[in-house]
Order: structure tokens, then sequence, then C-alpha cells
């Protein structure tokens, strides 16, 4: 079974390399780490560290030394951390793997980066009015396929990861994606995901090639942004979105048709993805429960990559069950199916919920879990980990 902790290049720097092997294998009773290899900006409280309290990531950086063969005639070229310089973790922990350690997986983040989305501003995500979403690089556009690609290849070929875990290779929403965010409307769920909706040129002419008119459900989207910010007070206009899924759009057909679509550029770029890494690394989709409002058909995709990892966040075991019924169902019998929880309070309530919710995911038909994340709990709460871990091996 995979179990596996997310954790971040900066912690087992601080830790030391030995005692966080030491307590995510023989302590948490883990067999794999998932190492974050490309990752975002953000501002996290390192409970563990004994060096700093607050940790600020460089932004759309990459955590490997890349190959400079794997980015011959790339537009977008990384940036790689300055950790990096110092210490090569991954290289390291690859080295401690094939010396009979743990098995290792590159957790990778695709599109979210605001760094590049500034810098090459053409291929990033645009709602219906043409606003840039700097953080989010367009699934459509080549020139973001293309970077992806390159990390992927670059990083499975060259430093040869059990696992590779493909975190936003799609559309991503709308609230919640920078910082110091200012929503005065008080935006409804479906309002949010109305200005996700992109319709750059990239969206626009590779819907056109497979029939659809992005242009007029970009009309209607804009018609009802503009209606939602003239509201007094928010109403969704479908109150059973997102619950009902596309289906609510039904009744809208140059919509729906555009939503429909939106699956293709996704599922084609992980394809992609799947033939840039190297053979022997398997490659998961990293996803949420209703995947599909950023573009994500897990049935579709489960046919293009080797499994995908649905993350049970705030959702107690029942629901987790569900959920993971629901992805083996999409995925079938033989694909890989991942739970990810956080061990955060008061989400996490104790080690006998997370025990709870762990047994629901196994149960519901998940082939491993994934706990979230080493650097940002107390250490005591790993023997909640470990408590989850010998609940499943019984």
């Amino acid at each position: 079974m995979h179990l596996s902790m997310w954790s971040y290049p900066w912690d087992l720097d601080d830790l030391g390399m030995d005692r966080v092997v030491s307590e995510l294998r023989d302590g948490a009773g883990l067999n794999t780490i998932s190492l974050a290899t490309s990752y975002h900006a953000g501002r996290f409280l390192q409970a563990r560290s004994p060096k700093r309290k607050a940790y600020f990531p460089e932004d759309g950086t990459i955590y490997f030394k890349p190959d400079p063969s794997a980015w011959e005639g790339v537009r977008v070229v990384p940036q790689v951390a300055s950790i990096v310089e110092e210490h090569d973790v991954l290289r390291e922990l690859v080295q401690r793997r094939d010396a009979g350690g743990m098995s290792v997986s590159c957790w990778t983040v695709c599109l979210h980066n605001t760094r590049i989305g500034m810098a090459y501003p053409d291929i990033v995500t645009r709602n219906a009015f043409g606003d840039p979403n700097y953080y989010n690089l367009c699934p459509s556009h080549p020139d973001a396929r293309a970077y992806v690609r390159a990390v992927v290849g670059d990083v499975t070929r060259n430093y040869r990861p059990d696992v590779i875990e493909l975190e936003s290779p799609c559309f991503m929403g709308f609230a919640h994606e920078y910082h110091h965010e200012k929503d005065g409307v008080g935006m409804t769920a479906e309002d949010d995901f109305l200005l996700s909706l992109c319709f750059c040129d990239a969206c626009i002419d590779r819907a056109a090639k497979a029939g659809v008119d992005g242009r007029k459900a970009q009309a209607t989207v804009k018609r009802w942004i503009v209606e939602a910010c003239e509201r007094e007070v928010p109403a969704p206009r479908f109150p059973d979105f997102p619950a009902a899924g596309l289906d609510v759009f039904r009744p809208f057909p140059e919509l729906h048709d555009y939503l429909t679509w939106r699956f293709e550029p996704v599922t084609s770029l992980i394809a992609e993805l799947r033939e840039s890494a190297d053979p022997a690394t398997k490659v998961y989709l990293i996803d949420l429960k209703d995947g599909w409002l950023g573009g994500c058909d897990i049935a579709a995709i489960g046919k293009v990559c080797d499994g995908a990892i649905l993350c049970s966040y705030f959702m107690e075991a029942a629901a987790t069950g569900a959920l993971m019924r629901e992805g083996r169902a999409a995925l079938g019998p033989d694909k890989f199916l991942g739970a990810g929880f956080r061990v955060f309070y008061p989400e996490m309530s104790g080690p006998e919920e997370l025990a709870k919710r762990s047994r629901a995911a196994i149960e519901g038909g998940a082939s491993g879990i994934n706990y979230y994340n080493y650097g940002l709990i107390p250490q005591k709460r790993l023997a909640w980990v470990r408590s989850a871990v010998e609940d499943l091996r019984g």
C-alpha cells in the first residue's frame, strides 16, 4: 500500500535527512515521501523547523537541477530555487531510495505559477472580460503546455522518481488563488466558477477547432457576471450548484457545449505529460471533489495516466468513502486511487478521526493515502498518522 506524506525541501533541509526519514518511515510507518519539486508562493508556519517559524518560498520555482537539453526550444524556462544550489534534496532522496530507503514521489505544481504568469501574461487564463489570472497558466496555450512537459520530462528522466504527482494541470478557480483578495459583493459558488472560466485566444481557437463557439459562451458568462455584480445581495442563479454538475447549464447550450469541451485541453495535457515522463515513473493527478470545475474528467484522465489522488479535505468518513467509491468507479479497478488528508487541527480532531477517515478511504476503494504536511504539523501529530497506518495494516 502506498503511504506517503507531502513534504517541503526546506523542511528536510532544516531538520536533516536522517531525522526526517526516521520520523516518516520508523515513526509514522510510511513507505514514501512526496517531495515538492515545483511550487508556488505562500507563507508557512514552520511548526517543526529549529531555524525559523515562518517561511516564504520563492514564487514559481523548481526544486531540482534542470538538464539544459530538456529545455531546448522551450520559450518559458524555469527558475531554480536558491536552496537547491546548496542542497539537492531530491537527488539525495533518490540515492537513499536506491540504497534501500523510502520510495520517492515528485509533488509537482504545474500551471499554478504567478511568477511565470507575470513574466508571460500572454499565456495565462483570462475571464470573460479578458482580465488575466496571473496565477494560472492556461492549459490550452502551447507555451504553457510545453513548459509543463519539460518540467515533467526533465525531473522524471534525470532523477527517476517512483511517482510524479501532478497538481493544477488544469483551470483554477477565481477565489483564494492570489493574495490579499477583496470581494465586497459576496460571490456565490457559481459566481466564482463563472469568473474562473477562461476565454483567452488559445482557448477560443482550440474550442473552434473542435466545432465549439466560445464567443457565444463568453457573452452569456459576461452578462451573468455583470448581473451578479449589480445585485444588492448575493443570490444564486442555480441553487443546486455545484452538486448538479454540468447539467445545470443544459438550458444554455452555447455554454454547456463550451464547458463540455473544456475537459479536452486538460485531458490531452495530462496525456502529453504521461508521454513526456520516464516510462518507469508513475503519473498521478492530484484533484479535489468536483474536479470538473477545473476541467478534470477523472474517467477520461484515468485512461491517459496511471491514476489519481483525490484530496478529502474537510470531509468526514462517510463522505470520504463515497468520494473514493466514485473515484474507483471512474478510474476502473486497475488504476491507482489515493486519498489525501490534511493532519490539520481542528479539521482533523484527533488520531481516532484520522484513522476512521483513512479506513473509510481504503474500504471505499483507495489504493493508498497521502498525508499533509510534514513540516507544517507538530511532531506529536505524526503519532496520529502512525495510529491510522497501524489500523489499516490490522
